[in-house]
């Protein structure tokens, strides 16, 4: 989205932990690809005890890389941002080696439930057997070896969604909700817009300074970073409206236009985000449909 936190700028360090400040370090998972940059980015906090955010998938390697970071320390809790196979097949692994509880707001959840004849095209990304041993709620905190973790629910990528604020630093762990080398995909009925940008506003009226990311390097100057997330959406849903007033009906129509310069390998995933956005303005009576927005539905300005 922005060049200067762009991926290409980061360095993942695969098999080793990166220092991020005393006491806080970043693991990233070897598992790149378009939709996580360099990989997964975990996180552990604590000299004597230690939290892990994130631990990752469970792939060749990783297990080991982990518990050489934490060479024979207690693992005192290990959270979850969200229930998205990318972020957390390594902590039922490092929960059945260490003993230590998962942290979540829940287990996974769409934001509404699917429609007649609607498929989720996300279903098989979605880790639907995680079920937290310490549930999590807004404002909820964690402390371990002097960190307090501070859960601030962030739906919008999932209904799930959390991101933990780091008391009395400036550091927000921000997950998918908030990423440097790409926007966010919100595609329904796992995702919802209008949760997200709510998300962002929630974000914005809070401290934090310096997000810590599920993918990519850290976003500094963040609320600079969140006000331009929520301008460029804005911009998309402007887009749409204007494809709407052109005559366009249909997803696949705008897409066509409005991501003429992005590569078709990703217009699937951009076809649910025009749908997250059309979803948003039909709840507010801007955009009609024929039944509940769909993919495949068509679309009309009101009025």
């Amino acid at each position: 989205m922005r060049e200067a936190q762009s991926q290409q700028a980061f360095d993942p360090a695969y098999g080793r932990a990166v220092r991020i400040a005393d006491g806080i370090f970043r693991l990233t998972a070897e598992n790149p690809s378009p939709f996580t940059a360099h990989g997964t980015n975990g996180y552990m906090l604590g000299n004597r005890s230690l939290t892990i955010i994130d631990p990752g998938p469970d792939i060749a390697g990783h297990f080991d890389i982990w518990m050489k970071a934490i060479d024979g320390r207690k693992v005192a809790g290990i959270a979850v941002t969200h229930t998205h196979l990318d972020h957390t097949p390594m902590a039922h692994r490092l929960k059945a080696e260490t003993g230590a509880p998962i942290l979540a707001f829940s287990p996974h959840r769409a934001a509404r439930p699917l429609h007649d004849g609607e498929e989720n095209p996300f279903a098989e990304s979605s880790d639907t057997a995680l079920a937290p041993d310490i549930t999590l709620a807004d404002g909820g905190r964690f402390e371990a070896d002097g960190f307090v973790l501070q859960a601030v629910h962030t739906p919008g990528h999932t209904a799930n969604h959390l991101s933990f604020a780091l008391e009395g630093t400036p550091y927000l762990f921000s997950g998918d909700h908030v990423m440097g080398w790409s926007t966010t995909i919100v595609a329904p009925p796992d995702g919802s817009m209008g949760d997200y940008m709510a998300s962002l506003e929630k974000l914005l009226a809070r401290p934090e300074s310096v997000y810590l990311p599920g993918h990519g390097g850290p976003v500094a100057g963040a609320h600079g970073f969140v006000r331009g997330i929520r301008s460029h959406r804005l911009m998309r849903e402007r887009a749409i409206l204007e494809r709407l007033a052109a005559g366009d009906e249909t997803i696949a129509e705008m897409v066509k236009v409005i991501y003429r310069t992005t590569s078709e390998k990703l217009h699937g995933a951009a076809a649910l985000s025009v749908l997250a956005h059309l979803e948003a303005l039909v709840e507010r009576g801007s955009v009609l449909t024929d039944g509940p927005p769909l993919i495949a539905g068509r679309y009309r300005l009101q009025g």
